[in-house]
Formats: C-alpha cells, structure tokens, sequence
C-alpha cells in the first residue's frame, strides 16, 4: 500500500490518495477542493482511480468532487448514508451525481487494499474511519491531540465520545491519517490526546 498526501491549502484538508502499486488502481479520500494536484500525482504514478472514499460530507471535504466527476466519469463516490441529509451550505447533495453508500462494517477493496468502514458518528452523523492494514484515515473524528467539532449539524458530543472509545480500544500502535493537521500514532493518542483519553474512561 501506497499513500500520498496532498494538503489542499484552500480548506486545509488532507487529501489521500491510496494506492496498491503493483496492481496500479487507487481510491482517493476526501478531495476537498477541485486541486490538479490530485489528478496530478495518480497521473505521475501511472494509477487508475477505482473509487472516491469520504470520511464524511462536510464541503471541505467533498468540494473537489464534481470536478473529478467530469474527469472519472462512472468512478463511485462512497459516503456513510448518515451524512446524505446533511443541509446547505456544509453539504450539496445536488453537485455530487449518484452516491454509494456503506455502512460500519462494509468493505471497499483497491486492489489488494482493504478499506474497512467503522462508523464513528460524532462530527456528523455519518462520519466514519476508514481503516487499511494498520492506518486510520480518521477524517474529523481523530486529530493530533484534538478531536472534531461537535456543534454543528448532525453533530453530537456523546456520539463522538463513544466513537472515540471505540477508536482507543482498537489493538496495536495504528497511523492516524486525520483530515486536517498532522499525522500521528494510536498509542500517541491514547496517551497524550485529553479527549481520547476521557472517552476511553467510559
């Protein structure tokens, strides 16, 4: 597995895009912004784009999206159906074509990667962590010694509690790969980030 990071400084969002190299295919994970960056780097690599996976639907997140649509025309864009009612400004339904859903537990497999969907409501209601081998992409759920907001729509401080306990009592020393700000380690979290850590007292 190979993953490249783009930070689309319009909306200072971490952009992946995650690849099975040998096989040549990849997904792309939460393209906030319609950067050629992105495009860029899978052509660079010589990559085929299997899919668009979104750690949840707020605009800073998906705004790249009808672009890439006009580019991959018929590449599914997946989302937690959690989020598919999320209201304007923070979500267009209407510019993102047809969507596929997954739920906790479905599978998405590039290649020989496979995305496993945890649901972690919290941020949003159908926001979810997509785990790869031993990285977490944590979208706004899990930061750096932070976590997501939880006032706004769709949001809920008790979801997002139990969504980060049930992130802590994951085993083994899993990446972080966050939306936004810097990369970290599970154990770093569980030992040093004050929400996780309060979550985790049940």
């Amino acid at each position: 597995m190979v993953i490249k990071t783009i930070l689309l400084p319009a909306v200072s969002t971490n952009c992946y895009v995650v690849a099975d190299e040998k096989a040549g295919v990849c997904a792309i994970i939460d393209p906030g912004d319609p950067d050629p960056r992105i495009l860029n780097t899978v052509a660079e690599e010589g990559w085929q784009v299997k899919c668009i996976l979104l750690t949840h639907a707020h605009y800073d997140h998906t705004m790249g999206i009808p672009e890439l649509r006009r580019q991959l025309p018929g590449v599914p864009v997946y989302v937690h159906p959690g989020d598919a009612e999320m209201p304007k400004p923070f979500f267009r339904i209407e510019e993102m074509g047809e969507l596929t859903f997954y739920e906790d537990g479905s599978h998405v497999s590039v290649g020989d990667v496979d995305f496993e969907v945890l649901h972690t409501p919290g941020h949003t209601a159908g926001s979810v962590v997509l785990r790869a081998g031993d990285t977490l992409f944590t979208g706004d759920t899990l930061f750096k010694g932070s976590m997501g907001r939880t006032d706004l729509p769709g949001g809920s401080h008790e979801d997002m509690s139990r969504s980060l306990r049930r992130l802590g009592a994951l085993e083994g020393d899993l990446k972080v790969l966050p939306g936004h700000m810097d990369a970290s380690t599970l154990d770093h979290e569980r030992k040093y980030n004050y929400y996780l850590k309060e979550a985790m007292k049940g």
